[in-house]
């Protein structure tokens, strides 16, 4: 076996002391049934990044976290990446001004969808008319759009074929996080919409019997955050395949934060995915690295490791270094950072050896915050087979100081 076992907690690659505490603390509430990290594992709210946690019979808002459904989507063209390099640069110019990145954005052309009319809408009309109002004109509002933090829009070259590839990446939006607020706070027995108290990166789960009124109510919210983004990421690869007057012929679409039912070793069990990605055998994910690495599509295996992992992998490369100690503290008045570890020119100069046209994306986004993808990829060499093998050729994200408390 690739892992490890550390008072309970089934660790794949080099373990992390505050990742692993946290993971510790997980294990020792509630009704779990199993606690893992995965390669990529980092610090999260609560449940780790790259944390997997199964219940028996329970929920937790705070496992799944604010971006709910946070995921990515990947899809083939019939182009091949060298037919667009020549203008690469005019094509990221295109994306970067067609598709809204950054927080609180609205997407200037309304998108309809049938998900509108979903009866798990009335979760909200339960709780109040206020609320359901409210966050369904925010999800109307944004759907389409992407967000910050490391949620982007990217185009790849794969390198055994020369395909053209399109990905993104990002969640729920705006929608997602005032649900998984809203949530915690009635939890807490405060108002839906009110302000949540500051929690600490470190305190307990948060978590709902799956059958009482509560988690059924939260488990019904966050499916629908979960077609929402599925919804939106669906958006974003169509307007793109329109830029590039292109059609898919393959798609790999995968939530990364989440909640599942499902049966393992017998028994079932809620499997809650905080950073993780689901590797049953034969499904396939599509796995992100850093804007200067390479990103993959793989396959779960049917293995006994696979099966001790709860058909759980990566999600990507994981952050070794955070965002303040990247790009440092910013002074929102004067609109001025400091005490960054990683300068603007050594980040531009790191995405140019790559031959990466970028667009957007400040320094705590650069290839040094990041492992090597390949590194967390062979610690679930038993686990997983990689498929597709992509390298970036253009990314598009959120601008370097855009302001966003909840950049994951």
């Amino acid at each position: 076996m690739a892992y490890q076992t550390i008072d309970g907690v089934r660790v794949w690659g080099n373990p992390d002391d505050g990742a692993l505490a946290q993971a510790r603390t997980c294990a020792e509430h509630g009704r779990v049934v199993q606690t893992l990290l995965m390669a990529d594992h980092h610090k999260g709210y609560s449940q780790p990044i790259g944390g997997v946690v199964a219940y028996d019979g329970q929920i937790s808002p705070s496992g799944v976290g604010y971006d709910i459904a946070c995921g990515n989507k990947a899809v083939r063209t019939n182009l091949m990446a060298a037919d667009v390099m020549p203008k690469i640069s005019k094509i990221m110019d295109q994306i970067a001004r067609h598709i809204s990145f950054g927080i609180g954005r609205v997407n200037n052309d309304k998108v309809d969808h049938a998900l509108f009319d979903d009866p798990d809408w009335d979760v909200y009309l339960n709780v109040g008319r206020q609320e359901h109002d409210k966050l369904k004109s925010l999800a109307r509002d944004q759907l389409g759009t992407v967000g910050s933090g490391n949620h982007y829009v990217d185009l790849f070259e794969e390198k055994a074929t020369g395909r053209l590839w399109i990905g993104n990446h990002f969640g729920s939006r705006g929608f997602g996080h005032k649900t998984a607020s809203g949530f915690i706070n009635l939890a807490a027995g405060r108002e839906f919409l009110a302000n949540a108290p500051g929690e600490k990166m470190d305190q307990p789960p948060i978590l709902l019997d799956l059958d009482s009124e509560l988690g059924d109510m939260y488990y019904r919210a966050m499916k629908l955050a979960g077609r929402y983004a599925y919804a939106g990421r669906d958006y974003v690869i169509e307007q793109v395949l329109s830029l590039l007057g292109a059609e898919a012929d393959f798609e790999v679409h995968n939530h990364h934060n989440y909640a599942w039912q499902e049966t393992h070793q017998g028994r079932n069990a809620v499997v809650v995915r905080k950073g993780a990605t689901p590797s049953a055998p034969g499904q396939l994910g599509f796995i992100g690295g850093s804007m200067g690495d390479i990103s993959v599509i793989v396959r779960g295996k049917d293995t006994e490791e696979n099966r001790s992992a709860f058909y759980s992998t990566v999600h990507g490369a994981g952050r070794i270094m955070s965002r303040t100690q990247a790009a440092g503290r910013m002074n929102w008045k004067t609109r001025k950072r400091s005490g960054g570890q990683i300068s603007p020119q050594q980040m531009r100069s790191a995405v140019k050896s790559y031959n990466v046209e970028l667009r957007g994306a400040g320094t705590d986004e650069s290839p040094f915050v990041y492992r090597k993808l390949q590194d967390v990829l062979d610690a679930h060499a038993e686990t997983i087979d990689v498929l597709h093998i992509l390298k970036p050729i253009g990314v598009c994200m959120a601008g370097a100081d855009e302001f966003d408390p909840y950049k994951d």
